[in-house]
């Protein structure tokens, strides 16, 4: 796949106020900090398309990106974000939990994970919950290049065997660099595939 045109479309703060554009969605999910954004301007080519930022859950919006004029990047608020109100951070959840169990134009959702890190709790307990949605799924171990491979490889060997322990199949597993750009040719192709799948039933 090759992007020709990204371009910012909306946020909105719920799945009723998302827009109807009829045309289908990827999304990318992940604990704060994780790498979102900057993956997303990778993925474009566009280094401000995402904002970045250094404060954890900047992203508290569903925000919407128009893709070749064909499809939407759905960049969803990344979970376990600190420094908000009990009300607030229910709120966060129902509008993540509701688009994915829900919205219809929805093909494909990437849930990012730190490489660097060893299984983290939050992360298997949203990978468990992604498995009950009617909506299929992939993980991307991002910050390959900030770790040796080796940690890096054992670290992805242990969230697996964590997957299996608690009888949650293994999705597809890739890995990224925003400093070397690895993973870009093979996410892309993962979503060229997805954007050939059928819509949701009512």
């Amino acid at each position: 796949m090759k992007i020709k045109s990204a371009l910012f479309n909306v946020s909105s703060p719920d799945l009723k106020s998302c827009p109807i554009l009829a045309m289908p969605e990827v999304a990318f999910i992940g604990r704060s900090n994780v790498g979102k954004s900057s993956l997303i301007n990778l993925l474009t080519e566009q280094r401000a398309l995402a904002k970045v930022s250094d404060q954890p859950g900047k992203t508290k919006l569903i925000n919407f990106f128009t893709i070749n004029n064909n499809w939407s990047l759905v960049d969803l608020p990344g979970y376990g974000y600190a420094k908000v109100s009990q009300q607030q951070r229910f709120d966060f959840n129902k509008a993540v939990s509701d688009f994915i169990e829900k919205r219809k134009f929805l093909r494909h959702v990437f849930v990012l994970i730190d490489s660097r890190l060893p299984p983290q709790t939050i992360d298997l307990a949203f990978v468990q919950w992604m498995e009950t949605c009617d909506v299929p799924f992939s993980l991307i171990f991002t910050k390959i290049d900030k770790e040796t491979p080796n940690r890096v490889n054992n670290h992805i060997a242990l969230f697996k065997q964590h997957l299996g322990e608690n009888h949650i199949a293994v999705p597809e597993i890739l890995t990224s660099s925003i400093k070397t750009k690895h993973g870009r040719t093979q996410i892309l192709a993962e979503i060229e595939k997805a954007l050939k799948t059928e819509a949701r039933a009512d």
